[in-house]
């Protein structure tokens, strides 16, 4: 049996016991570098936000009356809740009570990161380059998000960056409309990519779920 790829273990020490409904549950599921490589994407857009608040112009720009969008968002807020929902209940059905509490985070997850590494061709297992050249694409989507969410952090400190902004002009509103958009955009970024990857060697083994 190929021992477990240092770009699948968890973030905790294994053997320990989990508990469905616990924090530390979740975060023995996530697999460090995949949460590693989201994170830096977030901290490189913080980054990036604070050079572009640095920059700002003095000259304030004027709001311009129904740039905010608020229609397209409260259609964007109720597809996010029906996502939720569908997919909170999907996800029960499939993954039983057993599965643990990653659900929504289950892309950073440790069988996800085992999907990747057979992809990639650690183990006994050849690289699969078209399957990697399909979801890069969609990877690249999903890291992205990351970035800009962290790009509105500190970016949305200029007034400027919200003002015509959907959502703005107010920090707010332009963070939480911004991160709406942001959660749909990687949510189906990460479907995609659950449809592209190989099943990891456990699920192929036995009947357990495809991602997280």
């Amino acid at each position: 049996m190929q021992p477990q790829s240092q770009f699948t273990q968890s973030t905790t020490q294994p053997g320990r016991v989990q508990d469905d409904a616990s924090t530390p549950a979740a975060a023995s599921q996530l697999s460090g570098p995949l949460t590693a490589l989201a994170g830096s994407a977030f901290v490189s857009g913080i980054s990036y936000g604070i050079l572009e608040f640095l920059q700002r112009s003095p000259v304030r720009h004027k709001h311009v009356a129904g740039s905010a969008a608020w229609g397209p968002q409260l259609a964007a807020a109720l597809a996010v809740i029906m996502v939720v929902s569908v997919g909170w209940a999907r996800y029960r059905r499939r993954s039983g009570s057993g599965s643990g509490p990653l659900w929504l985070l289950a892309p950073l997850g440790t069988r996800a990161a085992a999907r990747v590494a057979r992809a990639f061709g650690f183990g006994s297992e050849s690289v699969q380059l078209a399957r990697l050249f399909l979801a890069l694409p969609a990877a690249a989507l999903f890291l992205f998000c990351f970035w800009r969410a962290g790009v509105q952090v500190t970016g949305g400190l200029d007034p400027n960056f919200t003002v015509n902004a959907w959502g703005g002009p107010s920090y707010a509103g332009a963070m939480i409309c911004h991160y709406l958009d942001l959660f749909l955009i990687a949510g189906g970024a990460a479907w995609l990519i659950d449809r592209i990857l190989p099943a990891s060697l456990a699920a192929v083994r036995g009947p357990m779920t495809r991602l997280g």
